[in-house]
Formats: structure tokens, sequence, C-alpha cells
């Protein structure tokens, strides 16, 4: 029987999991967002796929190179915490 302390722990823990997914494509998302945004405000140049096309290529990149990681934390997570939780253990 899965009890609330159980429970909020695993719903906790599988939250910071997803924030440390996550960081690394936010990361690079904000820093090429400010770094565009910049470079656009010196420039004066307003144009919509400036912004689009490199902050998606820097995303892409970080998450072909990141994806080692977050499925190494993902799997452990589950095999760790989640599927010793439906067999019962």
């Amino acid at each position: 029987m899965l009890n609330e302390v159980i429970f909020f722990d695993t719903l906790r823990q599988g939250l910071w999991i997803a924030v440390l997914v996550s960081m690394p494509i936010l990361t690079v998302a904000l820093v090429a967002g400010v770094s565009i945004g910049l470079v656009q405000a010196l420039t004066s140049i307003q144009e919509m796929t400036l912004t689009f096309v490199p902050k998606l290529a820097a995303i892409v990149v970080v998450f072909w190179l990141s994806m080692g990681f977050m499925t190494h934390t993902l799997v452990s997570f589950f095999q760790s915490r989640i599927i010793p939780l439906i067999v019962g253990g």
C-alpha cells in the first residue's frame, strides 16, 4: 500500500529530476535569447527569424549533446523509484 509519505517523496524527487533534465536546455535558451536580444538592440535589427533560428539551433545542439545525461537520469529514477513502487517493493 502506498502511503502519503512515499507518494509525496516520489513526487518531490520526480520534480527535482525534471528540473535537472531540463536545466541544460533552458540555460542555453536563456543565454541565446539574451545575447541575440542584445545584438538586436545594439544594431536595431528587428527580424523575428533572427531570434528564432539561432535559439532553435542552440537548443537542438544542446539536446543532442545532453541526451545521454537525460536518458541516464530518467532511467535510473525509474529503476530505483518508480518500478519498485509499481511492483510493490
